[in-house]
């Protein structure tokens, strides 16, 4: 069902929700329920009269009006025929017309440019008083796009472009959109002397990492046969300085025999050595 077919009822259900409507049922037109005669309280048919869709065109930076290729816009005519008994009298159905416009303009994500009604007239039918009443609605439709009401694409737009919105070689998947858009994360740790420690970056694992001591040189060294520390360290999935690996849920920190070379020896994980870091997602 396309969401143009399926607004009345969205309309409808999503006024029967509204505090402000307690008391008036709203209902598509001609249900498939019995319908009480005399009219015991207010009603509101929805319906859809027209709907007309054009090419929707966005100004450039250059203001110059482009065509939008997987968007349209719709110009929908929503049909409102009130109902009321006739002991409350003709008036309360342009009371009713006046809050459905008012919640319909100012609470929902429609756009309404244009309202208007005819006549109220007697219906015997249902004993009531009868006000036919309209609004004008406006939106776009676009893939994986909804107004408030949910009023997403008017067709699924994969029937007529899926190849092309699912052609890897030409868009980016949204892990990778992901990396374009932030493809980043700075933080910092102090140093814990332990001899392997794992620091975690939000994403998960990057493919770089620079770490570096602050207010420190990035290399202490010893000019009388002493230990060299180095406070600085970078890490990548095909290797880098020793000390600092890439891990699954960020990066590790090693320290020790086994990691250092000779006299030269990492000093990423210093007890009380505040420490930055630059990761690469």
């Amino acid at each position: 069902m396309s969401a143009i077919s399926a607004m009345p009822e969205a309309i409808a259900q999503w006024l029967s929700a509204r505090a402000e409507l307690a008391g008036i049922g709203f209902l598509t037109e001609y249900p498939a329920l019995s319908k009480a005669v005399p009219l015991r309280r207010a009603m509101v048919a929805v319906g859809v009269d027209a709907v007309e869709l054009t090419d929707k065109f966005v100004a450039n930076d250059d203001g110059v009006l482009e065509r939008q290729e997987y968007c349209r816009t719709a110009d929908i005519r929503l049909r409102l025929d009130i109902h009321v008994p006739y002991a409350e009298g003709g008036a309360r159905c342009h009371e009713i017309f006046a809050l459905v416009l008012d919640l319909l303009s100012f609470a929902s994500d429609l756009e309404i440019p244009a309202s208007g009604c005819g006549e109220i007239k007697s219906q015997r039918d249902t004993d009531a008083f009868v006000l036919e009443a309209w609004a004008q609605i406006v939106a776009d439709f676009c893939p994986a796009e909804s107004t408030g009401l949910v009023l997403s694409s008017f067709i699924s737009k994969e029937l007529l472009c899926g190849g092309h919105i699912g052609d890897a070689a030409i868009h980016l998947s949204a892990a990778q959109a992901a990396w374009v858009n932030s493809p980043c994360r700075a933080g910092s740790y102090t140093g814990n002397g332990v001899a392997s420690r794992t620091v975690e970056v939000v994403g998960g694992q990057p493919r770089a990492v620079v770490v570096f001591a602050k207010d420190l040189p990035l290399i202490t060294p010893s000019f009388t046969g002493g230990v060299t520390q180095n406070y600085f360290g970078f890490a990548t999935a095909g290797g880098g300085s020793m000390g600092i690996e890439l891990a699954s849920a960020g990066f590790r920190l090693k320290s020790g025999s086994s990691v250092n070379a000779g006299t030269n020896q990492a000093a990423l994980n210093q007890s009380a050595t505040a420490y930055c870091y630059f990761a690469w997602m």
